[in-house]
């Protein structure tokens, strides 16, 4: 007889927003190995947005392009700024679960060309904003967290929109795509912790189909 307390391991959240629970507990220690490999070679750092803002979230990226801003503006780029270097490649074990999951989602096929790693500490967080410097809105974007739960912001496309307020944990998969594409996002500011496989720590892993 199934557990009648257990909790919905999925959640619509929108038209084509779907909240997968725990979808990523069994590859966890996997994917921190893989993020630790990743920043060994392209270290998180605090981007600055082109005001001039430096972010309190550090970031770093793997794949064939990563995200970057500075004071030129926001795009992909296949190589790291700071070390000039190709971004590390992206990890078996990142395609695999966000192929998986995304086509749970409703999403098959999806390859994505880019990883973008968030570190979050107490304090940090990341205000409303669209996922729109990708050349082809066609594809979802896919969210796994890692380490001390947070608050997701989800809301409409309209930044006036009032976001709902989604709890996630150590392992959560978010996928959002088709009319949910353009969402405007964010996370509420992360509150202090102690998490057994990141300390006091939150990762963000981000994957999007670039070109």
């Amino acid at each position: 007889m199934p557990d009648l307390f257990a909790p919905d391991t999925r959640q619509e959240l929108r038209d084509g927003a779907v909240l997968l629970r725990e979808r990523a507990l069994a590859v966890d220690r996997a994917l921190l190995d893989a993020i630790e490999m990743i920043v060994a070679q392209s270290p998180f750092r605090r981007m600055v947005t082109p005001g001039g803002f430096q972010m309190s979230v550090a970031m770093s990226n793997c794949g064939r392009v990563g995200w970057v801003t500075d004071r030129t503006g926001y795009r992909y780029d296949p190589r790291d700024p700071e070390t000039g270097a190709p971004w590390p490649a992206m990890p078996d074990v990142f395609r695999t679960l966000v192929r998986e999951a995304a086509s749970e989602a409703g999403f098959d096929g999806f390859a994505p060309e880019a990883c973008l790693i968030n570190r979050y500490e107490p304090g940090t967080r990341l205000s409303l904003h669209q996922d729109k410097d990708e050349q082809n809105y066609a594809h979802p974007v896919v969210s796994v967290s890692l380490g001390l739960p947070a608050t997701f912001q989800f809301g409409g496309l309209k930044r006036s929109d009032r976001p709902m307020k989604v709890p996630l944990q150590h392992g959560d998969v978010v996928v959002w795509g088709g009319p949910s594409r353009l969402v405007y996002h964010g996370v509420l500011a992360l509150k202090d912790g102690e998490h057994p496989l990141t300390g006091r720590q939150r990762f963000n892993l981000t994957f999007r189909k670039a070109l």
